[in-house]
């Protein structure tokens, strides 16, 4: 009931704007420009679809432009982590070029395609589907935004962690470009290139290519060899073309695009006696610790293919008071990967794993003023994905030199279908002096299939449509011109769904249901010291309903022997505290600084699981354990010092990143209650899945030159300098075998770059 009272006047707004949009003919500003006059540091953000100060936006977001990256000697999107409050980003090895995402304690780390991440990754308007391509390059970087907390409204479904938003650069329409080449530790070797061509004499027609390579030998060793393991091979080419007629109100903006990987996803072998694999491999290979051990590996060679082509068009007409805009967006892949999970070099659990992927996305926007005080972003969306797995496991097969193509003659397969449309609409009143209600809402109406089997023959299938309408509201305060408070609730939706892990025809047709996140915040955005300092604060309170979990059992009819089931379970309640800061003492030193802090719990977790006792499935509450992703602590302080010199300029960049411990998998540490009845209580998930605190220290040195009439800049650049090495990801199996990920231990090199 609360919901339709909130929902019916958001609606009916909508509704009046779509039919009023066009011939409403208000002045619209220059936001951009205006801000800019008033503080040259002005950074100008999008992430409500519409161009605003970043300190005049009523939402927790943070930004990052090409010259920080540039100065931090930034190399992807998860070098981020620790630098924004509450984000943790990491890479998920068990699928190309995949990201696990967390903002605000709220994430889901799964690379099957039929499970969608809970924070949304954007890129030039385009929202990416899987946590597959995530893992982002930074190169050729115009800005990120981190908006965090739900974004339903305008990002749509599956935001409801928060979106990483990012725009690249667009063709300038005039000869000119950068190219960049570094060498670093473990022979890793980048080149990079952007160069723009004018395609027309007044520069109204541009294009821009580009092409990035990155190679890396890795950072593990080879236990019986000494080799080293891990690498990588990334290659990411394209080109652009601009279309903006000097005196004409249309632009479009074509991208065509192909990113091409190759690469070794080792992981190291975290078995320990308590499990069924350790008596099947050699005892120095079990009850390592899940800190340095994991720098030494022990399986066998790996290799993932990953190819994937995507193409983005955005088209805007300016009609004068209303603002058009047209994104569409294709992306498709294709993966053929090999991974030898068990991580022994016992040939216990070796998998092949071949997948398709396609989305397409269109999205038609409105966005203008119907007066002064009245503005407004309007619009409709289309999203279609499908896809198809095939896995071939080699399970105890003690035959590494058979390809599970020719060893599993009973392979599983799965096809998922995804279609989603919505409506949405964001809104912004000036009701009084000095204040201003933001107000939206958006309806989504998904659809989804999905079948799976083994050997080809069915074992089950589903289909089922979920809707959700997600509102907001918010409201904020602007004493003057330097100060702004404001407060807001919002709703974020991710869908539901079907098992991809399915093993019976009963649990593949049965649908989990959406999980729903209510975040109410208050935050305020300051000024201050004739804007040298910028701080920003936010306070904000999470109901997590309905949360979606992968519970494995025992399936003696299965062809696996077991199935897994992601189901809802429970509740949880997060709440937290966000600070950022930016100083500007002098023109020559800038000071940035971050703080995390989170507080989560679960609520009524109870999943079947299989008693230690009588192998019956018995009720198992995991309410006590941690959330995963959840560091109770994100920090950062860093400062870019800069000396103008006779030949150009220094730059010297110093930053240090401290990141909580945090689990990774929901598992089971320990147990008490009745072990044949139950209910079970797990104590704590298990400890092999817990990262330990990290404290990661960053430097780089840059000098900026003239090179043979062109501006070159050479940077030295260390990453990781006190060496804090650990685990990046953990898993347990069923008490079958365990197995992690170690992050980027120290690493240093150096870049050349010119521009012109």
């Amino acid at each position: 009931m609360r919901q339709e009272l909130i929902m019916r006047p958001v609606m009916l707004a909508l509704g009046g704007a779509i039919l009023w949009a066009a011939p409403a003919m208000a002045q619209e500003q220059a936001p951009q420009a205006e801000a800019q006059a008033v503080d040259p540091n002005a950074i100008i953000v999008t992430a409500r679809r519409r161009e605003e100060s970043l300190q005049d936006t009523p939402v927790a977001i943070t930004a990052v432009n090409a010259a920080m990256l540039e100065n931090k000697a930034a190399v992807n999107i998860g070098d981020l982590t620790g630098g924004v409050p509450n984000l943790l980003i990491t890479n998920q090895n068990a699928g190309a070029a995949a990201a696990n995402l967390a903002i605000r304690g709220l994430t889901y780390a799964d690379v099957e395609k039929s499970q969608e991440p809970t924070v949304g990754v954007v890129v030039d308007g385009v929202f990416i589907g899987t946590s597959t391509g995530q893992f982002f390059d930074f190169f050729d970087i115009e800005q990120i935004e981190v908006l965090r907390g739900p974004q339903g409204t305008l990002f749509g479904r599956n935001t409801i962690g928060g979106v990483i938003n990012i725009r690249r650069t667009r063709p300038t329409g005039e000869f000119g470009g950068k190219v960049e080449v570094s060498y670093g530790k473990f022979n890793t070797l980048a080149t990079r290139a952007v160069v723009n061509v004018p395609l027309s004499s007044d520069g109204s027609v541009g294009a821009k290519f580009f092409h990035f390579h990155n190679e890396t030998d890795g950072w593990y060793r080879q236990s019986q060899t000494g080799e080293r393991r891990g690498f990588g091979n990334n290659e990411n080419f394209g080109g652009s073309v601009l279309i903006a007629p000097q005196g004409s109100d249309f632009d479009a903006l074509f991208t065509l695009e192909k990113q091409v990987q190759k690469s070794d996803p080792v992981v190291s072998n975290l078995t320990n006696s308590t499990e069924l694999f350790c008596g099947f491999i050699p005892a120095n290979e079990c009850n390592r610790n899940s800190t340095t051990d994991l720098y030494t590996v022990f399986g066998l060679p790996n290799l993932t293919q990953y190819s994937a082509p995507a193409a983005t068009l955005e088209m805007n007409y300016d009609l004068g008071g209303v603002k058009l805009t047209s994104v569409t967006g294709w992306r498709k892949s294709r993966e053929n990967q090999t991974q030898d999970f068990d991580g022994s070099s016992a040939d216990l659990y070796y998998v092949r794993r071949q997948q398709r992927y396609e989305q397409w996305s269109q999205e038609v926007r409105a966005a203008g003023k119907f007066s002064d005080s009245f503005d407004y972003v309007v619009g409709l969306y289309y999203f279609s994905s499908k896809y198809n797995l095939t896995q071939h496991s080699r399970v105890f097969g003690f035959a590494p030199t058979v390809d599970p193509l020719i060893f599993d003659t009973n392979p599983q397969s799965v096809n998922g279908k995804t279609k989603s449309v919505a409506v949405f609409g964001d809104f912004n009143w000036a009701f009084a002096d000095q204040w201003r209600l933001s107000f939206g809402g958006r309806f989504t109406r998904d659809k989804k299939a999905l079948d799976n089997s083994f050997g080809g023959t069915e074992i089950g299938r589903g289909s089922d449509t979920f809707k959700k309408f997600t509102p907001k509201v918010g409201v904020d305060f602007r004493p003057n011109d330097d100060i702004m408070f404001y407060g807001s609730w919002s709703q974020g939706y991710r869908s539901g769904g079907f098992s991809p892990r399915a093993g019976t025809a009963a649990s593949a047709g049965v649908a989990y249901q959406p999980e729903v996140v209510d975040s109410f915040e208050i935050g305020g955005k300051f000024d201050l010291f004739d804007r040298k300092v910028q701080f920003n604060v936010a306070a904000f309170y999470s109901s997590y309903k309905d949360l979606h979990q992968n519970n494995t059992l025992s399936c003696p009819t299965c062809a696996t022997g077991n199935e897994t089931i992601t189901s809802n379970v429970g509740s949880a309640k997060i709440k937290g505290l966000e600070f950022d800061f930016t100083a500007r003492p002098t023109s020559q030193l800038t000071i940035t600084g971050s703080l995390g802090l989170l507080d989560s719990k679960f609520k009524g977790f109870i999943v079947g699981g299989i008693s230690p006792v009588t192998g019956a499935v018995i009720p198992y509450d995991f309410s006590g354990n941690d959330l995963i992703y959840n560091p109770n602590m994100t920090a950062s302080l860093g400062a870019d010092y800069s000396v103008p010199t006779s030949f150009g300029e220094i730059i010297a960049n110093l930053s240090y990143r401290y990141i909580g411990r945090y689990d990774q998998q929901i598992s089971i540490g320990g147990l008490s209650g009745n072990l044949s009845t139950g209910p079970i209580t797990v104590t704590g998930n298990d400890p092999r899945v817990r990262t330990d605190k990290q404290g990661l220290v960053d430097a780089s040195l840059t000098t900026k030159f003239e090179l043979g009439g062109t501006e070159a800049r050479l940077t030295v650049f260390g990453r990781n300098l006190a060496n804090d090495r650990g685990p990046t990801h953990g898993f347990t199996v069923g008490g079958l075998w365990s197995f992690g990920t170690a992050r980027e231990p120290r690493t240093y090199g150096a870049t050349l770059g010119v521009k012109f």
